[in-house]
């Protein structure tokens, strides 16, 4: 007896749904998002590029606590972004091999295989992505910590929750004794994985942003050379005898996003200028640069670009895209690209979130242990509050001219606080001439890497923070 089992109406509907929400999908990334059908609709990359950005948005935008996704969206999140990766499985380069006939004879023939870069980086990001929702999975039925509107929280504490800066973030509450020691073990190891996720993230972004194209209407906009787009302290300062990237991050007001993403803007439109005219003069064997500039010179110039460029990420991971990661992405004609670059920059995004939601709870932590032990303190000055002055008392009998250690040391507590000057020359702000150390010696420069591997040596989370 042979039992045949026929699909359930559940499921065919289910199935039919589906396929219905899949064509629908495709139809739009066909159409380049113009569902009129006219000539207003984008590439299929930007399509590709920008259905990956909205679906990880309507998916994890509302992620605002440590917890599991919903199942629910979980399996959407899945089963729709396997319906975008699909169209890697028919990105292929051909590729030789050899054939044997029949009659034994070896025929070398060309056979299609995946491109190099998508075979590599797609199941790398694919485990990245396993690992953040597994990150969120390991925070389920935790009593720990737990969540309290911010209004809520002002509100019973006389405050004004729409002055703070994460007005729209629920806050994290712990025991009045603190996390228990399993979970701050908890809270540590998921946070070095997902520093690590991050890093790994952002290297394949970069990467992959760096071997797009730079447009042609991105590269019309640039002034005629660096020193225009830098700006005269800039310039002066990246082209001197003596640089130390240190120390001349320290010297920029970069408080708010603005300014971070102007001086990025800057210093990348430098680096096209100076790529472009060392192109030049290798095609042309005219120097662009003059009789000034030789080429050890730009190459230096490059570096310590690139260097800073490193650093602002290091120091501000949340940076928005420049003007320059934006055009290409916009103008990007490769699929291939287009997905790595999406796919890269949805978990860059979302590692972020989940570290920012850690710290969260680690601060809260610290608040808590730091009130217990002012309690402890304020509690065991006034039990020997009466012996320690009886004490004093005593000893300022017997030596009437004795003085407290802290007179001849001269503790003080004092609290500094910053002086900046503005320039008028440029946008941001830097420090008074009279508060910058003295340099004794150049720093030694870094020899020249690729972006990848600055990436890849850039420090964790914890330690930026």
């Amino acid at each position: 007896i042979v039992l045949i089992s026929f699909p359930t109406f559940d499921s065919l509907h289910l199935f039919v749904s589906d396929m219905e929400v899949m064509k629908e999908r495709f139809a739009r990334l066909l159409l380049g998002e113009d569902m009129s059908g006219g000539s207003e609709g984008v590439s299929s990359a930007l399509a590709l590029s920008n259905a990956i950005t909205n679906l990880a948005d309507s998916m994890f935008g509302e992620q605002m606590k440590l917890q599991p996704m919903y199942p629910e969206t979980k399996e959407i999140w899945r089963k729709e972004l396997d319906w975008l990766l699909s169209v890697v499985d028919h990105i292929v380069q051909f590729v030789p091999s050899k054939q044997m006939a029949k009659n034994g004879a070896i025929t070398e023939i060309m056979v299609t295989k995946q491109r190099d870069d998508l075979l590599m980086n797609i199941p790398a990001l694919r485990k990245l992505d396993s690992v953040l929702l597994e990150t969120l999975d390991n925070f389920k039925d935790q009593k720990d910590f737990w969540y309290v509107p911010r209004d809520v929280e002002d509100t019973e504490n006389n405050g004004d929750w729409r002055r703070d800066d994460n007005w729209w973030l629920p806050v994290v509450k712990v025991p009045s004794d603190g996390l228990s020691e399993e979970s701050r073990k908890l809270l540590h190891s998921q946070k070095d994985s997902v520093s690590q996720v991050l890093k790994a993230a952002t290297a394949i972004n970069a990467v992959v942003l760096s071997e797009m194209h730079i447009p042609d209407n991105y590269i019309d906009s640039l002034p005629k050379n660096g020193k225009t787009s830098l700006g005269d302290f800039l310039y002066k300062n990246i082209t001197d005898e003596y640089f130390d990237p240190d120390y001349f991050i320290s010297f920029l007001e970069l408080s708010t996003e603005h300014k971070v993403l102007d001086l990025k803007n800057r210093i990348e439109a430098s680096m096209v200028i100076w790529k472009r005219k060392m192109n030049q003069k290798e095609k042309d064997g005219k120097s662009q640069w003059g009789s000034s500039v030789s080429l050890e010179k730009r190459e230096l110039f490059e570096v310590r670009a690139e260097t800073i460029l490193v650093m602002l990420k290091q120091q501000f991971p949340r940076i928005p895209q420049s003007s320059l990661e934006i055009s290409k992405i916009r103008n990007n004609k490769d699929v291939g690209q287009a997905i790595l670059e999406s796919y890269s920059r949805v978990l860059e995004n979302l590692a972020s979130k989940i570290l920012s939601r850690i710290d969260d709870v680690l601060e809260a932590d610290l608040l808590v242990q730091r009130q217990m032990m002012a309690e402890a303190e304020r509690r065991s000055e006034s039990e020997g509050g009466y012996e320690y002055e009886e004490s004093e008392k005593g000893l300022s009998a017997e030596t009437p001219n004795s003085r407290k250690l802290s007179d001849f040391i001269g503790w003080r507590l004092s609290s500094d606080t910053k002086k900046h000057s503005s320039m008028s020359d440029i946008e941001f702000f830097y420090r008074t001439e009279q508060e910058k150390p003295m340099m004794k010696s150049p720093r030694a420069l870094p020899k020249k890497l690729s972006y990848l591997s600055k990436l890849e040596n850039m420090r964790s989370t914890s330690e930026r923070h």
